[in-house]
């Protein structure tokens, strides 16, 4: 991927002479007269470096040149007579400056230095920003689909209703439960999570009712069960169809009677608690087989949530990735960004790992791009194949091995076809500006028109 450059200079000919020198060096460069189209290009289309020219225009003040270095990399070049306007421009966070005459070599290595090893520390407000915005990682996006269920949690967090969570493995159930007790009255109680898949079936009804000292041989003492430590808040039972069937019976009458009795004990307990659980197996099927009692089923589905694959809400993906990038526990105090290849690689896949597989993918990208400030395809481990080819998703068929560039053009494609040709719809679901994606467009058509000469001329 070709990195981006954005020249501000007054100088005409600087704006013709640079650009054609850092192009010779594999740069693509974009160059502006004055501030106000500098903000207006860096709306769309973020470049990699902003190269500043002095005497830069009028219009770039301090608070501008701040504000660009708090998201990117500054190379200053300065004459004899712009020392001092230097000096202020790395006071206000610029990277590096230059003197000029600068020899073509060393402004080209300056740049490929910057953009590829500079390391942006964030200040300590920037982590109190995140942490004081941040959302569980599956609330992050704006699709239709992720509205409705924000909705619906809403709409049952406020009530004392059972809620089951459905979805499939890594969609994020655990955050939904999260935020149906964030949202609730008893936001302010513990929330308790327990996996049912990993308590043995001779220690669960112990674990989640307790005991009483000599209930069984080791009891040593009384112990509260996961209930008792639950309340004044919410129980949140993950994998609620791998509950053995014997236990099963009991915590329906926990749901019916909201009571409950310790191992060993005379004398039942309040169970001043709510309980929501999640399960990505089928539970109908297992009712039918006798795997699961019907009639706790028809409790659990007082209020059921469906919680929609990745596959289903790929506008989401790119904030997704920059919510990722910019958790403090994941970024390594890196400011890190996504190539447009890069994020086009990731809204095509199929994600069956679903968030949970975006974010060890993320995670994954952010050690191995290293030092560098931009993650690009080669720093991605997709799997070569989906399991699967799920219904809603999105599947490209070819009768012969295709170019990446005939992935892209039937991609972007198919996105015009879905979003009936509204390019800033589709350029939102790619996490680009319009522009780039109208670059894009263009360069595709001109690789297909090439593809169609070379098979008039019988080329292969």
């Amino acid at each position: 991927m070709t990195d981006h450059i954005l020249l501000v200079s007054t100088d005409k000919q600087a704006r013709l002479d640079m650009p054609e020198v850092l192009r010779r060096f594999g740069f693509q460069v974009t160059a502006v007269g004055d501030g106000s189209d500098a903000r207006r290009l860096l709306s769309s289309d973020v470049p990699d470096l902003i190269l500043l020219d002095d005497p830069w225009p009028k219009d770039v003040g301090a608070d501008m040149m701040e504000a660009w270095a708090q998201d990117l990399p500054i190379l200053v070049l300065c004459g004899g007579d712009g020392m001092e306007a230097a000096l202020q421009a790395l006071r206000l966070g610029a990277t590096e400056f230059l003197a000029k005459p600068v020899d073509p070599e060393e402004l080209a290595g300056a740049a490929r230095r910057i953009i590829d090893n500079v390391l942006l520390y964030r200040r300590g407000e920037f982590y109190t920003s995140v942490l004081r915005h941040e959302a569980p990682s599956l609330l992050v996006g704006e699709s239709a689909l992720l509205r409705r269920l924000l909705a619906n949690l809403a709409a049952v967090a406020a009530t004392e209703a059972t809620v089951l969570i459905l979805g499939e493995s890594g969609v994020g159930k655990e955050k939904v439960a999260q935020e149906i007790h964030r949202l609730s009255p008893r936001a302010e109680g513990p929330l308790v999570a327990v996996d049912c898949c990993s308590l043995p079936e001779t220690l669960f009804e112990s674990e989640l009712f307790g005991h009483e000292r000599g209930a069984f041989t080791g009891a040593a003492q009384r112990k509260p069960g996961l209930i008792e430590q639950a309340k004044g808040g919410t129980l949140f039972l993950d994998e609620i169809g791998e509950i053995p069937v014997p236990i099963q019976a009991k915590l329906l009458r926990v749901l019916e009677t909201k009571r409950f009795r310790r191992l060993g004990a005379a004398t039942d307990i309040q169970a001043e608690v709510r309980i929501v659980a999640a399960t990505n197996r089928d539970l109908d099927g297992m009712a039918q087989r006798g795997e699961f009692r019907q009639d706790l089923l028809y409790r659990l589905n007082t209020f059921v949530v469906s919680v929609p694959p990745l596959r289903e809400r790929r506008e989401d993906i790119p904030p997704l990735v920059r919510h990722f990038l910019s958790h403090p526990g994941l970024s390594q105090r890196i400011a890190k960004r996504t190539s447009e290849s890069a994020m086009q690689q990731l809204v095509a896949y199929d994600w069956p790992g679903n968030v949970r597989e975006l974010r060890n993918i993320v995670e994954r990208a952010i050690i191995l791009s290293g030092n560098k400030l931009k993650i690009d395809s080669e720093h991605l481990t997709l799997a070569r194949t989906p399991a699967s080819a799920p219904s809603g998703g999105v599947t490209l068929t070819f009768d012969h091995e295709p170019s990446l560039a005939e992935i892209e053009r039937r991609y972007l494609q198919l996105l015009l076809e879905r979003h009936e040709g509204r390019r800033s719809t589709v350029a939102r679901v790619l996490g680009i500006g319009e522009r780039t994606l109208y670059r894009l467009l263009a360069d595709l058509k001109a690789s297909s028109e090439q593809d169609q000469e070379r098979g008039v001329r019988g080329e292969g």
